[in-house]
């Protein structure tokens, strides 16, 4: 079993760890864009074109699903993804857990990049979703790009940022972009305790095995296997990637 992500950084490892978790047999194909990240800022087309280049990458591994482990690159590449490889290779995109956020009935809000946070697509998730509810946008300026380089102080000064413009009554926040799973402790201290983080890592990870018609062993044998690209490159797991328990977890339990 071969699953490839797809990802302009090290976001990915939050879903890769989650995949390690189930299936420690699969074999994990990373496919990340250093040369054009972030992905964010860019216009469309551009997202589009990094994201078909990444899954192009890694389709000579003979990947039996993609998974876009991007929130940017699922709200606008996925329909091109899909057209391009489904039904031969399920695609599997990354939404974020407004719904599951919003069934709890109470104030929360939504943690995203700049551009995520004033998207049509945000604001028709919270339309569909959590129509009644009070939710609260917060926009994280810098902080994928900290998370992306492993700098403990621009993450805390981002996060303290973002928590300063979070309501006092909410009860949760959703993690609009992947790279913010990786920090989830951080984000936690910020926020306090009685605070509920919403992350799709164990979701996604569970809805790629449905599309290929598998299930969860997380007791199967770990021998499961790694391979990382760099802008189409064979490349090594990013340094940064080993400041995070999902980086390690990934290359710790990585077949020999």
């Amino acid at each position: 079993m071969r699953i490839a992500l797809v990802d302009s950084g090290i976001g990915l490892l939050s879903t890769a760890a989650a995949l390690r978790r189930i299936r420690p047999d699969a074999d994990l194909i990373l496919s990340m864009d250093p040369d054009y990240m972030p992905w964010g800022p860019r216009s469309v087309p551009e997202i589009v074109a990094r994201a078909l280049a990444g899954a192009r990458a890694v389709l000579d591994e003979q990947p039996d699903a993609v998974v876009v482990a991007c929130n940017t690159a699922s709200v606008h590449a996925l329909e091109s993804l899909r057209a391009e490889l489904e039904p031969r290779i399920p695609v599997i995109g990354t939404v974020p857990a407004v719904k599951p956020a919003a069934d709890r009935g109470a104030p929360f809000a939504i943690w995203a990049t700049p551009a995520t946070t004033g998207s049509p697509y945000q604001r028709d998730l919270i339309d569909r979703f959590a129509r009644g509810i009070a939710v609260t946008p917060v926009a994280c300026p810098g902080l994928a790009d900290a998370v992306e380089r492993a700098d403990p102080a621009a993450v805390a000064e981002a996060v303290d940022h973002a928590a300063a413009h979070t309501p006092a009554d909410v009860s949760a926040v959703v993690l609009g972009c992947t790279h913010y799973d990786l920090v989830s402790d951080v984000i936690t201290a910020a926020l306090g305790e009685h605070v509920t983080l919403f992350t799709v890592a164990d979701a996604v990870a569970a809805q790629a095995l449905r599309r290929i018609g598998v299930s969860p062993q997380p007791d199967a044998p770990r021998t499961g296997g790694l391979r990382v690209y760099a802008s189409g490159r064979p490349a090594q797991l990013p340094e940064a990637a080993l400041t995070y328990r999902a980086g390690v977890l990934l290359t710790t339990e990585v077949a020999a």
